[in-house]
Protein backbone atom coordinates (compact mmCIF):
# COMPACT_ATOMS: atom_id res chain seq x y z
CA UNK A 1 0.00 0.00 0.00
CA UNK A 2 1.87 3.65 -0.90
CA UNK A 3 1.86 6.06 1.75
CA UNK A 4 0.24 9.09 2.24
CA UNK A 5 2.84 12.33 1.76
CA UNK A 6 0.15 14.78 1.39
CA UNK A 7 0.87 15.98 5.38
CA UNK A 8 4.04 17.13 4.32
CA UNK A 9 2.53 19.20 1.98
CA UNK A 10 0.20 21.22 4.01
CA UNK A 11 3.51 21.43 5.98
CA UNK A 12 5.24 23.55 3.48
CA UNK A 13 2.45 25.51 2.65
CA UNK A 14 2.09 26.42 6.45
CA UNK A 15 5.92 27.14 6.79
CA UNK A 16 5.99 29.18 3.16
CA UNK A 17 5.67 32.77 3.67
CA UNK A 18 2.20 34.77 3.03
CA UNK A 19 1.15 36.25 -0.05
CA UNK A 20 0.61 39.54 -0.93
CA UNK A 21 -2.86 39.57 -1.09
CA UNK A 22 -2.74 37.80 2.50
CA UNK A 23 -0.67 40.92 4.00
CA UNK A 24 -2.95 43.33 2.25
CA UNK A 25 -6.19 41.27 3.72
CA UNK A 26 -4.06 40.98 7.23
CA UNK A 27 -3.58 45.05 7.00
CA UNK A 28 -6.56 45.93 6.49
CA UNK A 29 -7.58 43.66 8.93
CA UNK A 30 -5.53 45.63 11.55
CA UNK A 31 -6.27 48.93 9.92
CA UNK A 32 -10.21 48.13 10.98
CA UNK A 33 -9.32 46.80 14.14
CA UNK A 34 -7.21 49.62 14.91
CA UNK A 35 -10.13 52.05 13.81
CA UNK A 36 -12.58 50.06 15.78
CA UNK A 37 -10.24 50.59 19.05
CA UNK A 38 -10.58 53.97 18.00
CA UNK A 39 -13.84 54.43 17.79
CA UNK A 40 -14.28 52.04 20.93
CA UNK A 41 -12.01 55.27 22.66
CA UNK A 42 -14.11 58.42 20.98
CA UNK A 43 -17.17 56.76 22.36
CA UNK A 44 -15.72 55.92 26.53
CA UNK A 45 -14.47 59.94 26.27
CA UNK A 46 -17.71 61.04 25.05
CA UNK A 47 -19.35 58.80 27.53
CA UNK A 48 -16.73 60.44 30.30
CA UNK A 49 -17.56 63.63 28.94
CA UNK A 50 -20.99 63.07 29.32
CA UNK A 51 -20.58 62.03 32.49
CA UNK A 52 -19.35 64.75 33.56
CA UNK A 53 -21.31 67.59 32.09
CA UNK A 54 -24.28 65.43 33.66
CA UNK A 55 -22.54 65.50 37.23
CA UNK A 56 -22.08 69.21 36.56
CA UNK A 57 -25.56 69.93 35.89
CA UNK A 58 -26.45 67.65 38.66
CA UNK A 59 -24.33 69.40 40.92
CA UNK A 60 -25.68 73.39 39.53
CA UNK A 61 -29.31 72.03 40.58
CA UNK A 62 -28.56 70.81 43.56
CA UNK A 63 -27.04 74.18 44.28
CA UNK A 64 -29.99 76.02 42.95
CA UNK A 65 -32.26 73.94 44.83
CA UNK A 66 -30.51 74.73 47.73
CA UNK A 67 -30.64 78.14 47.72
CA UNK A 68 -34.61 78.20 46.47
CA UNK A 69 -35.01 75.94 50.00
CA UNK A 70 -32.87 78.49 52.27
CA UNK A 71 -34.89 81.57 50.34
CA UNK A 72 -38.36 79.52 51.62
CA UNK A 73 -37.11 79.16 54.65
CA UNK A 74 -36.39 82.61 55.25
CA UNK A 75 -39.67 83.48 53.80
CA UNK A 76 -41.98 81.16 56.13
CA UNK A 77 -39.37 82.81 58.92
CA UNK A 78 -40.24 85.76 58.19
CA UNK A 79 -43.94 85.24 57.75
CA UNK A 80 -43.79 83.49 60.97
CA UNK A 81 -42.49 86.59 62.23
CA UNK A 82 -44.90 89.17 61.27
CA UNK A 83 -48.07 86.40 62.61
CA UNK A 84 -46.23 86.20 65.78
CA UNK A 85 -45.80 90.40 66.15
CA UNK A 86 -49.68 89.97 65.03
CA UNK A 87 -50.69 87.88 67.47
CA UNK A 88 -48.80 89.74 70.59
CA UNK A 89 -50.44 92.63 69.23
CA UNK A 90 -53.60 91.50 68.74
CA UNK A 91 -52.94 89.77 72.24
CA UNK A 92 -52.21 93.03 73.69
CA UNK A 93 -54.86 94.90 72.59
CA UNK A 94 -58.12 93.00 73.41
CA UNK A 95 -55.69 92.70 77.09
CA UNK A 96 -55.55 96.20 77.13
CA UNK A 97 -59.28 96.49 76.11
CA UNK A 98 -60.23 99.25 73.31
CA UNK A 99 -57.36 101.63 72.54
CA UNK A 100 -58.14 104.94 72.89
CA UNK A 101 -54.88 106.18 72.69
CA UNK A 102 -54.36 109.03 70.34
CA UNK A 103 -51.06 110.17 68.36
CA UNK A 104 -49.04 112.55 70.39
CA UNK A 105 -49.44 116.36 70.46
CA UNK A 106 -45.34 117.20 70.22
CA UNK A 107 -44.35 116.59 66.10
CA UNK A 108 -41.87 114.17 65.38
CA UNK A 109 -40.29 115.55 62.93
CA UNK A 110 -39.71 118.97 64.26
CA UNK A 111 -35.53 117.74 65.04
CA UNK A 112 -34.91 117.02 61.48
CA UNK A 113 -36.59 120.34 60.46
CA UNK A 114 -35.09 122.44 62.41
CA UNK A 115 -31.56 120.48 62.11
CA UNK A 116 -32.17 121.33 57.96
CA UNK A 117 -33.21 124.97 58.49
CA UNK A 118 -30.19 125.28 60.65
CA UNK A 119 -28.28 124.41 57.59
CA UNK A 120 -29.83 126.17 55.28
CA UNK A 121 -29.60 129.28 57.26
CA UNK A 122 -26.20 129.02 57.30
CA UNK A 123 -25.44 128.51 53.84
CA UNK A 124 -27.34 131.85 53.51
CA UNK A 125 -25.49 135.42 53.69
CA UNK A 126 -25.08 136.31 57.21
CA UNK A 127 -25.46 140.10 56.26
CA UNK A 128 -29.05 139.67 54.83
CA UNK A 129 -31.62 140.16 57.24
CA UNK A 130 -32.93 137.06 58.48
CA UNK A 131 -36.74 137.42 58.88
CA UNK A 132 -37.62 133.52 59.69
CA UNK A 133 -39.71 132.93 63.29
CA UNK A 134 -37.12 132.53 65.95
CA UNK A 135 -39.28 130.89 68.50
CA UNK A 136 -39.15 133.71 71.11
CA UNK A 137 -42.88 135.07 71.03
CA UNK A 138 -43.97 131.41 71.32
CA UNK A 139 -41.96 131.27 73.90
CA UNK A 140 -43.18 134.33 75.51
CA UNK A 141 -46.43 133.03 75.00
CA UNK A 142 -46.47 130.03 77.01
CA UNK A 143 -44.13 132.13 79.94
CA UNK A 144 -46.35 133.23 83.14
CA UNK A 145 -45.07 135.96 85.32
CA UNK A 146 -45.39 135.75 89.39
CA UNK A 147 -45.95 138.61 91.26
CA UNK A 148 -42.60 138.50 93.13
CA UNK A 149 -41.36 138.66 89.20
CA UNK A 150 -39.80 135.15 88.55
CA UNK A 151 -41.66 133.00 85.42
CA UNK A 152 -42.77 129.85 84.83
CA UNK A 153 -42.75 128.48 81.28
CA UNK A 154 -46.15 126.48 80.50
CA UNK A 155 -45.26 122.73 79.53
CA UNK A 156 -48.45 122.31 77.77
CA UNK A 157 -50.39 124.33 74.23
CA UNK A 158 -53.52 123.63 72.98
CA UNK A 159 -53.67 121.86 69.77
CA UNK A 160 -55.73 123.71 66.49
CA UNK A 161 -58.72 120.95 66.87
CA UNK A 162 -59.19 122.38 70.70
CA UNK A 163 -63.02 122.72 71.40
CA UNK A 164 -65.39 123.98 74.30
CA UNK A 165 -67.53 121.21 74.77
CA UNK A 166 -71.20 121.25 74.79
CA UNK A 167 -71.87 118.26 77.23
CA UNK A 168 -71.73 119.64 80.55
CA UNK A 169 -68.71 117.41 82.09
CA UNK A 170 -68.42 116.99 85.80
CA UNK A 171 -65.18 115.69 88.06
CA UNK A 172 -66.51 113.99 91.27
CA UNK A 173 -63.92 113.87 93.82
CA UNK A 174 -63.81 110.60 96.24
CA UNK A 175 -61.26 110.62 98.95
CA UNK A 176 -62.16 106.98 100.48
CA UNK A 177 -65.58 106.41 100.18
CA UNK A 178 -66.28 109.76 101.24
CA UNK A 179 -66.55 112.79 98.39
CA UNK A 180 -65.40 116.10 98.99
CA UNK A 181 -65.75 117.74 96.02
CA UNK A 182 -67.24 118.56 92.89
CA UNK A 183 -65.29 120.19 89.81
CA UNK A 184 -67.55 121.58 86.87
CA UNK A 185 -65.16 121.18 83.76
CA UNK A 186 -66.88 122.17 80.68
CA UNK A 187 -66.27 126.05 80.67
CA UNK A 188 -62.85 126.06 78.79
CA UNK A 189 -61.26 123.88 76.53
CA UNK A 190 -58.51 122.46 78.56
CA UNK A 191 -57.95 121.84 82.39
CA UNK A 192 -54.18 121.89 83.39
CA UNK A 193 -53.65 119.86 87.19
CA UNK A 194 -50.70 119.98 89.14
CA UNK A 195 -49.03 121.64 92.18
CA UNK A 196 -48.06 125.32 90.64
CA UNK A 197 -50.99 127.02 91.72
CA UNK A 198 -50.19 129.92 90.05
CA UNK A 199 -50.54 128.02 86.00
CA UNK A 200 -52.97 125.11 86.81
CA UNK A 201 -56.52 125.51 86.93
CA UNK A 202 -57.20 122.48 89.20
CA UNK A 203 -54.41 122.43 92.01
CA UNK A 204 -53.58 119.45 93.35
CA UNK A 205 -52.08 119.15 96.96
CA UNK A 206 -50.29 115.67 96.96
CA UNK A 207 -46.49 115.93 97.08
CA UNK A 208 -45.99 112.94 94.77
CA UNK A 209 -47.77 115.30 92.05
CA UNK A 210 -46.02 117.34 89.44
CA UNK A 211 -45.99 121.07 89.27
CA UNK A 212 -47.64 120.51 86.07
CA UNK A 213 -48.54 117.02 85.88
CA UNK A 214 -51.71 116.34 83.26
CA UNK A 215 -53.88 118.12 81.14
CA UNK A 216 -57.77 117.28 80.47
CA UNK A 217 -58.18 118.39 76.96
CA UNK A 218 -61.48 118.62 74.43
CA UNK A 219 -60.63 117.78 70.92
CA UNK A 220 -62.95 117.90 67.88
CA UNK A 221 -62.74 114.44 66.01
CA UNK A 222 -63.95 112.54 63.08
CA UNK A 223 -66.29 109.70 63.96
CA UNK A 224 -68.43 107.00 62.18
CA UNK A 225 -72.19 106.03 62.96
CA UNK A 226 -73.35 102.80 62.25
CA UNK A 227 -74.48 104.11 58.76
CA UNK A 228 -71.06 104.93 57.52
CA UNK A 229 -71.54 108.89 57.76
CA UNK A 230 -69.06 110.56 59.68
CA UNK A 231 -69.32 113.49 62.00
CA UNK A 232 -67.48 115.96 64.19
CA UNK A 233 -67.33 115.50 67.85
CA UNK A 234 -65.73 117.04 70.81
CA UNK A 235 -64.93 114.43 73.00
CA UNK A 236 -62.26 114.70 76.72
CA UNK A 237 -58.92 113.70 76.34
CA UNK A 238 -55.93 113.81 79.09
CA UNK A 239 -52.41 113.69 78.14
CA UNK A 240 -49.91 113.62 81.33
CA UNK A 241 -46.89 115.75 80.55
CA UNK A 242 -44.38 113.61 81.40
CA UNK A 243 -45.29 113.98 85.32
CA UNK A 244 -42.65 112.11 88.09
CA UNK A 245 -45.16 109.17 89.23
CA UNK A 246 -47.75 109.04 86.25
CA UNK A 247 -51.34 109.33 85.51
CA UNK A 248 -53.38 106.67 86.36
CA UNK A 249 -56.81 105.78 84.46
CA UNK A 250 -59.11 102.81 85.51
CA UNK A 251 -55.89 101.36 87.31
CA UNK A 252 -53.91 101.62 84.42
CA UNK A 253 -50.95 104.11 83.85
CA UNK A 254 -51.48 105.75 80.64
CA UNK A 255 -48.27 106.96 79.00
CA UNK A 256 -46.65 109.96 79.07
CA UNK A 257 -47.11 112.91 76.07
CA UNK A 258 -50.20 110.82 74.30
CA UNK A 259 -53.50 112.08 74.27
CA UNK A 260 -56.11 109.03 76.06
CA UNK A 261 -59.74 109.26 75.55
CA UNK A 262 -62.13 110.01 78.46
CA UNK A 263 -64.91 108.29 79.08
CA UNK A 264 -68.07 108.30 81.02
CA UNK A 265 -67.03 106.54 84.21
CA UNK A 266 -63.72 106.67 84.19
CA UNK A 267 -61.93 107.00 87.52
CA UNK A 268 -58.36 109.37 87.02
CA UNK A 269 -55.96 109.43 89.63
CA UNK A 270 -53.03 111.87 90.03
CA UNK A 271 -49.45 110.50 91.28
CA UNK A 272 -49.85 108.60 94.33
CA UNK A 273 -52.60 110.52 96.06
CA UNK A 274 -55.54 108.71 97.30
CA UNK A 275 -57.97 110.66 95.64
CA UNK A 276 -60.02 109.34 92.87
CA UNK A 277 -61.56 111.65 90.23
CA UNK A 278 -64.49 110.32 88.34
CA UNK A 279 -65.64 111.47 85.31
CA UNK A 280 -69.44 111.97 84.69
CA UNK A 281 -71.47 114.23 82.44
CA UNK A 282 -74.76 115.88 83.80
CA UNK A 283 -76.65 113.64 82.13
CA UNK A 284 -75.47 110.69 83.54
CA UNK A 285 -75.66 112.41 86.73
Amino acid sequence: MPRDYSYRDRDDRERSPPSRRDRDARRDDRGEHRRREGSYRDDDRSRRDRDSYRDRDRLRDEDRYRERDKEDARGRDDDRRRDRDRDREHDDSRRAGPSRRSASPRARSSQPEARSRSRSAAAEDKAKPNFAPSGLLAAETKTVKRADGTKTVLKYHEPPEARKPSVGWRLYVFKGKEQVDLLHIHRQSAYLFGRDKTVVDVPLEHPSCSKQHAVIQYRQVQEKNEFGDVKAAVKPFIIDLESTNGTIVNDETIPTSRYYELMAGDVIKFGESAREYVLLSEDVA
